[in-house]
């Protein structure tokens, strides 16, 4: 079924309560904005390193990558986007892009213009719910920057793991133990900074624990265990004070 604009910014809307409490009017008045929708095929190119847009990209449908490219054609993904999620608000008040996007599945986008989001932020509240989006977006990107950095590749790949399946409990695409994950290897290899000989060799290290990524689907078996293996503490998700984590697999919107 086709996903309509209002739709995609209905789900962004319910990302945004997650950390900023928003009265009807306010809901109403994000999900009219405008919004044009584009299909993209996986693997295809959204924006470019140094390319200026006017325009701020909403997911719908699908996962998108933010990347930053080496000089041998090399990519490092530093962000994945999952459906309701705007991947860059922050190219509202910066519209010349230091990073690309690509769509790492099939994705169903939404463009909706900066004049728009602009106008929308005379709402002192709605200016608020905007900016801490873009302080999670910088939250998250710092904790991939700290993980490439300091943790050796099981720590790291489980990691992810364990962020994205939080992420998508919160965001009703499945549990924190089980979700899909439409990535293939090459790409996951990309976003953990790991040959794909090494990860080849993590993910089997992981298997062993209990964690399985197969077919574009993970699925944990023990998720306290994984944590504690990947140190992982959901606090950089801001989402604490709205009560969007809890302490087992079931499901809480927050």
């Amino acid at each position: 079924m086709a996903v309509t604009a209002p739709e995609a910014l209905a789900l962004f809307v319910d990302r945004l309560v997650l950390r900023t409490p928003l009265t009807e009017a306010q809901k109403d008045r994000i999900t009219s904005l405008p919004g044009r929708i584009s299909k993209v095929p996986a693997c295809h190119d959204i924006i470019l390193p140094g390319q200026h847009t006017d325009q701020s990209c909403l997911v719908a449908s699908g996962l998108v990558g933010r990347f930053d490219t080496m000089a041998d054609g090399r990519r490092q993904i530093v962000a994945f986007y999952l459906p309701g999620e705007m991947c860059d608000l922050h190219s509202v008040p910066v519209p010349t892009s230091g990073w690309g996007l690509e769509a790492l599945a099939g994705s169903t986008l939404v463009f909706v213009p900066h004049a728009a989001l602009r106008e929308a932020t005379d709402d002192p509240i709605i200016a608020l719910a905007f900016w801490r989006d873009t302080v999670t977006d910088a939250s998250l990107l710092a904790k991939w920057a700290a993980n490439l950095g300091r943790k050796q590749a099981i720590p790291r790949v489980a990691h992810l793991f364990c962020e994205m399946g939080v992420r998508m409990e919160c965001r009703g695409l499945g549990e924190r133990t089980e979700y899909d994950l439409p990535v293939t290897q090459a790409q996951l290899a990309d976003a953990v900074g790991l040959t794909s000989v090494h990860l080849n060799r993590t993910l089997k290290a992981l298997r062993e624990q209990g964690v399985a990524f197969s077919g574009r689907k993970v699925r944990i078996a023990d998720w306290a265990r994984l944590t504690q293996l990947a140190e992982f503490d959901p606090v950089y998700l801001l989402l604490a004070e709205r009560g969007a984590v809890g302490g087992d697999s079931r499901r809480s919107r927050g």
